[in-house]
């Protein structure tokens, strides 16, 4: 692997804004680049990065680092603003993006589960993707694991660049929840195993692989239909608000965008290749008339309701918010060893649930319909996930967009509606999962209530309230009873704090082109040669996982597509 030294390759992988786990283009465009320049050394491959290298950086590498990354304004991450909601309460939420090498799995919280095979199933079924279905997809899966759980296991890998393992067990909270959930921490290490030191930097010999960091791309360039080369900035002048001069380099293969599912769409627009009512507004001539770009964008909701937990109950909170000096016994046994509390995320036990029969004529009408178009007969797709610290609703039926506003800066602001709550099944879907996740706090050991002031606001009559507890309930203890009232607490709570997971995709969507689609089933862009994307945006549909599994899956699909039609054997 060396840096930039030349303007002409074979394949260059545009990735601008590298997005998080829970949003991964970072992490398939490294999974593809990583397979081909491994088949085949001999062919020149570079890689445009905005963010910084992260080769055995501590605050990567090390687990229990990441959410200080999230909240200590780390270069890290790209932070989208959207527009104000109706549906959130007249909120403008934020969902960050990944910005180093590797993307998402360089920042994200280290939770590996995979989709529902169904998922995978409706790609190809649904969307008529041949070759995406889950017979095809899983082997692929298989092939990037070391599942250190048990090497044995016959659904799992046992030789991939990725380490999939329990992590430490540290915190006891997780033992009063029903189920651990698996973390991709190198349990013989305790390091974070990430797409960037598993792929890329893993080939440090390899001198036709280059990586040129603090790079933002801004277009393709493209000839008489064509995509040549890429025009790019420094990113590191252009962050400081200067003026960078503009570079282009030449692939003569394949231009391969994996900027995820912000940044995709955006280069795509910026290029040319978008709807005519875009590209006008931005002063963009129109080189193929693609409105599906920037739609269909995709996200789990995330609630996050706190509880008190008692004097015992385990807690990683010195490492999300405490000084350097705090941590440092911590990181010195990590160092020592691997272990301790530094190679913990924290998240420490997660269930997927469907509801029963009274459960679905309870949760709502809205709801009730969507479960009978999509979830009874796909018995293996989750409607919600709930864990020790936060729910999600795993497939919303809201959808949202994404487009750019500033021309050719790549620096503008994005005009960007999540979409989030604005369909009621939605709303619904969320209410169940807040009373479900709530009946298991209230029968776990370490309860002692909930603090009313991050709760719904229930009537001052309910007997729903919020409050502390001297500690849990009976198991066999009755359900709280909620009124027509205290659901519309529960309603308006969620409007007020619902927020990203994010696992955003689905913006330059693998759909046929007459239904709003970007790519084919082998990411060509329509309307233009030697020119794919490949990452979480070209989801057609959602998954109901993190979304870094699936980041995986299409990384690792990519490389066999490009090795098959560049002849390289051996992906």
């Amino acid at each position: 692997m060396s840096t930039l030294t030349d303007t002409k390759y074979d394949i260059i992988f545009a990735g601008d804004l590298l997005t998080i786990v829970m949003n991964l283009g970072g992490a398939a465009a490294c999974v593809t680049a990583g397979r081909l320049a491994a088949a085949s050394p001999s062919l020149r491959i570079l890689i445009l990065e905005a963010g910084p290298h992260i080769l055995d950086v501590k605050h990567h590498t090390q687990p229990g680092r990441y959410f200080r990354n999230l909240l200590g304004g780390s270069e890290t991450f790209t932070f989208h603003q959207a527009k104000p909601s109706p549906a959130l309460a007249g909120r403008s939420l934020i969902v960050p993006s990944g910005r180093c090498l590797g993307g998402g799995s360089s920042v994200n919280f280290m939770m590996y589960t995979r989709a529902s095979a169904s998922d995978y199933d409706d790609w190809e079924r649904i969307y008529g993707n041949k070759g995406w279905g889950s017979a095809d997809i899983i082997p692929l899966l298989k092939k990037a694991e070391t599942y250190q759980v048990n090497p044995h296991d016959a659904v799992h890998g046992a030789s991939g660049p990725i380490k999939i393992s329990f992590g430490e067990k540290y915190a006891n909270v997780g033992d009063g929840f029903l189920e651990a959930a698996a973390a991709y921490i190198n349990g013989e290490t305790g390091k974070r195993s990430d797409v960037a030191h598993g792929y890329i930097y893993s080939q440090s010999e390899n001198k036709n692989l280059v990586v040129q960091d603090r790079c933002r791309v801004v277009r393709v360039i493209i000839q008489d239909g064509v995509a040549v080369g890429v025009e790019y900035v420094d990113d590191k002048v252009g962050r400081a608000k200067g003026t960078p001069e503009n570079h282009v380099v030449y692939a003569s293969k394949l231009v391969v965008v994996s900027a995820g599912a912000f940044g995709s769409a955006a280069i795509l627009e910026r290029s040319g290749i978008g709807s005519a009512e875009v590209l006008k507004k931005n002063g963009i001539a129109q080189v193929v008339d693609l409105p599906g770009v920037g739609e269909n964008y995709l996200d789990h909701n995330l609630g996050a309701p706190p509880y008190i937990a008692s004097e015992d109950a385990d807690s990683v909170d010195i490492l999300f918010r405490g000084t350097e000096a705090d941590i440092q016994v911590h990181e010195d046994e990590w160092l020592r060893s691997g272990k301790g509390l530094m190679a913990h995320t924290g998240v420490d036990a997660g269930i997927k649930l469907r509801p029963d029969e009274n459960d679905i004529q309870a949760i709502g009408p809205a709801f009730k319909k969507r479960w009978e178009k999509y979830f009874s007969n796909a018995p293996d797709k989750p409607v919600v996930w709930m864990g020790t610290f936060a729910a999600l609703v795993e497939y919303p039926v809201s959808t949202g967009r994404v487009h750019i506003t500033g021309g050719l800066n790549p620096y503008a602001v994005s005009d960007f509606e999540p979409g989030y709550l604005n369909e009621t099944a939605d709303i619904e879907a969320l209410r169940w999962v807040y009373k479900k996740s709530r009946e298991v706090a209230r029968r776990m050991k370490y309860y002692r209530g909930e603090p009313a002031i991050v709760h719904p606001q229930f009537p001052t009559d309910s007997g729903a309230q919020a409050q502390p507890a001297d500690g849990p309930v009976a198991s066999s203890a009755p359900d709280i009873v909620y009124s027509k009232a205290d659901d519309d607490a529960i309603d308006a709570y969620h409007r007020q704090t619902i927020g990203t997971t994010y696992h955003s995709m689905g913006t330059c969507a693998m759909k046929p082109r007459e239904q709003g689609g970007v790519v084919d089933s082998r990411l060509n862009v329509y309307g233009i040669q030697s020119l794919k994307v490949a990452d979480l945006s070209i989801g057609p549909a959602n998954v109901g996982a993190n979304t870094y599994n699936t980041a995986i899956a299409i990384g690792e699909k990519a490389a066999v597509i490009i090795a098959e039609e560049l002849g390289i054997s051996g992906v």
